[in-house]
């Protein structure tokens, strides 16, 4: 079976998930990195075995025969990059959120389209177990017609000891957690016909917004109810978990902590454990999170073999409407009609 070659652009905190995640799908060569810190980038190379190490970009690119670069570099430069693959005729994975702004998420779509290059988003929240067992549970209409749905991710974990750099955002929990949380709501429920978001920054050392509350109406009607906190400080700390409580016309599905997935309908309650496969490399307190990476990964291969992935930069674009319409929303005081937001 050929390999397909690829290139990791940005060797942070995450290249240290997503990394060992292509090469758990077999299916992978990691051929170079890239960093403006070279010395980081080194160290990356011998912990991979990766001996082709680059701080330009078009060097790369030059110097490089690669299917696929994977973007895990600053959201500030996604375009930046995503163009230069895209002139290059190289396909582009790349990490959420997809860009810094609305119209910039838009010209990465475009330039891939034009140049006929795919481009995916590494967006792995929807992969994750529990999750996958919730939307089978939904697509079985084992509760009915949904019309109700709640998804929380609220926590007070110390996220900025590792990824220092999120004090300084001054849009934070929405496009952090929020790229993700969106991503659920359309998995789970569809696409959305109205927005409307509230937020709040509590953490007195950080410049962005560290709470944020959005109320959606559907396009099927279900009302979807999405809260985010990073200022949660709640009896049992469940980070990095989501938790979801969906309403039907014939029962309920509950996805509570620790994974337990509970159906309630008029005969009673079931419940069932899902819990995440767990490989060596992932960090215990992201296990959830971390594990999923292997299936969205192994998504997005089924997607450069021309076959169906669920992310890809297209789909991922309404995610990304759903990002900037909530900052509007909040920032306006408004209700947001997302078919009009362009």
């Amino acid at each position: 079976m050929k390999k397909n070659r690829f290139a990791v652009f940005g060797t942070g905190f995450w290249s240290n998930y997503q990394i060992p995640g292509w090469l758990e799908t077999r299916e992978v060569e990691l051929v170079a990195l890239l960093d403006t810190d070279m010395e980081k980038a080194r160290l990356a190379g011998q912990k991979y075995g990766v001996d082709k190490i680059y701080n330009n970009p078009l060097e790369l690119f030059g110097n490089e025969n690669i299917d696929f670069v994977d973007i895990i570099s600053d959201v500030n430069t996604h375009l930046q990059f995503t163009e230069m693959a895209a002139h290059m005729g190289v396909n582009v994975v790349c990490q959420k959120p997809m860009a810094s702004s609305f119209n910039k998420a838009k010209k990465m779509v475009g330039i891939c389209a034009e140049r006929n290059v795919k481009l995916f988003i590494n967006e792995n929240f929807r992969w994750q177990a529990p999750i996958r067992k919730v939307k089978s549970l939904l697509d079985s209409n084992v509760i009915g017609e949904v019309f109700k749905g709640h998804i929380t991710f609220c926590s007070a974990f110390p996220v900025f000891d590792n990824q220092p750099f999120l004090k300084k955002l001054d849009r934070f929990i929405i496009m952090d957690v929020g790229s993700h949380i969106f991503d659920l709501c359309r998995f789970l429920f569809g696409e959305v016909r109205t927005l409307n978001c509230l937020t709040r920054r509590i953490n007195p050392d950080i410049e962005g917004e560290d709470v944020a509350n959005v109320l959606m109406e559907m396009e099927n009607g279900i009302h979807c109810f999405a809260e985010m906190s990073y200022a949660s400080r709640l009896e049992k700390e469940l980070f990095p978990q989501t938790l979801l409580l969906i309403e039907g016309s014939n029962g309920s599905i509950h996805l509570a902590a620790d994974y337990e997935v509970k159906v309630t309908a008029k005969d009673g309650t079931c419940s069932e454990v899902v819990k995440p496969k767990v490989y060596d490399w992932v960090d215990p307190k992201y296990e959830v999170i971390h594990s999923s990476i292997v299936d969205a990964q192994k998504n997005i291969l089924e997607g450069l073999k021309g076959k169906h992935a669920e992310t890809t930069g297209e789909d991922n674009l309404e995610t990304t409407r759903l990002v900037w319409a909530a900052y509007y929303s909040s920032e306006n005081k408004c209700l947001v009609n997302i078919k009009e937001f362009k």
